[in-house]
């Protein structure tokens, strides 16, 4: 069984139709960590394509805060705007369906969440090798997948000590040891790299890669600004960052 794991669309369709189309020949199943909406033009078809693809999927915050589970004075001012964009353009059923997503749960030996397995609700994010090391003892499943920073990267536990992989690109499981991996972002990458970002677990194998897919960045980008969104989140999307 090999799953394809997205995470943090944020709105960007133009990313998740490449990516849908690149996992077809990887991937048996679809699985998402949250953050389909937020930031970029087309929520309603990014939460379509999700729910109609997916095999399971978490909440993000950007769903909680579009469905009003969280407040808004959490974010940023361009994420603010953002949510505020997007809930006026959802209507009842797409915000309902994103506020009774999960904040975590588990498929086959691997639990799904969009932050960190450790108090999920706070949102904290995964970044160094001490906030990884420290949710380990959160989940018991052999593995944890992740996303909320957009960057990509994976931690380990086994007899022979942590290890922490900044950027990780692929991982082959070893015998007793456990794996939190960031599955990076499809719609908005914040590792200089603005290709579209997803991984793609092969169970039986023990075998994780990210991928990168291509997409038509410059046509997302006119579509946040002539929808009115904040000019910065179209710019960071030809950065990466």
């Amino acid at each position: 069984m090999r799953y394809a794991i997205l995470s943090d669309i944020h709105g960007n369709v133009e990313a998740l139709r490449a990516v849908l189309h690149d996992c077809a020949a990887r991937a048996d199943a679809v699985v998402c960590l949250g953050d389909t909406v937020g930031y970029g033009a087309d929520p309603q078809a990014c939460v379509e394509l999700v729910a109609e693809r997916a095999r399971a999927s978490v909440g993000g915050n950007h769903e909680y805060a579009v469905a009003g589970r969280l407040g808004l004075e959490w974010f940023n001012r361009y994420a603010r705007a953002a949510a505020e964009w997007t809930r006026e353009r959802l209507d009842e059923d797409h915000r309902a369906y994103l506020g009774a997503l999960p904040l975590i749960t588990e498929i086959g030996d691997a639990t799904l969440v969009h932050a960190s397995p450790a108090q999920p609700e706070e949102w904290d994010y995964l970044v160094t090798a001490e906030d990884g090391f420290a949710a380990f003892a959160s989940f018991d499943t052999r593995w944890c997948f992740v996303g909320h920073s957009h960057v990509p990267g994976a931690w380990s536990l086994g007899s022979s000590g942590p290890e922490h992989h900044p950027g990780c690109a692929s991982l082959q499981s070893e015998h007793g040891r456990r794996y939190i991996v960031n599955v990076g972002s499809v719609g908005q990458p914040r590792d200089r790299d603005p290709r579209a970002a997803y991984a793609v677990w092969d169970v039986e194998a023990g075998r994780l890669e990210i991928q990168r897919v291509a997409y038509d960045v410059d046509a997302a980008r006119r579509k946040i600004v002539q929808a009115g969104l904040p000019r910065f989140l179209a710019d960071r999307l030809a950065a990466g960052a």
